[in-house]
């Protein structure tokens, strides 16, 4: 499992936004990546749901952070 916070966040994409952020300067990916902890952080429903499932609500949050910064 990644422990940096660009490895996490691209391993709790789907497939396809992985591949796109992958191929982003490492700035842009880090920049992704604080929003997506961010929206961990902040979101109420994703606490719920990571009492539930960590692994869910990463997935959950990286989609919702994909959502406002489309490529």
């Amino acid at each position: 499992m990644p422990l940096d916070t660009v490895g996490r966040f691209l391993a709790a994409l789907d497939p396809a936004h992985r591949e796109t952020v992958s191929g982003k300067p490492r700035e842009e990916q880090e920049r992704l990546a604080a929003a997506w902890e961010e929206e961990l952080e902040q979101d109420t429903d994703i606490d719920v749901l990571d009492e539930l499932s960590p692994a869910a609500a990463e997935s959950e949050a990286a989609r919702r952070v994909m959502e406002r910064h489309p490529e």
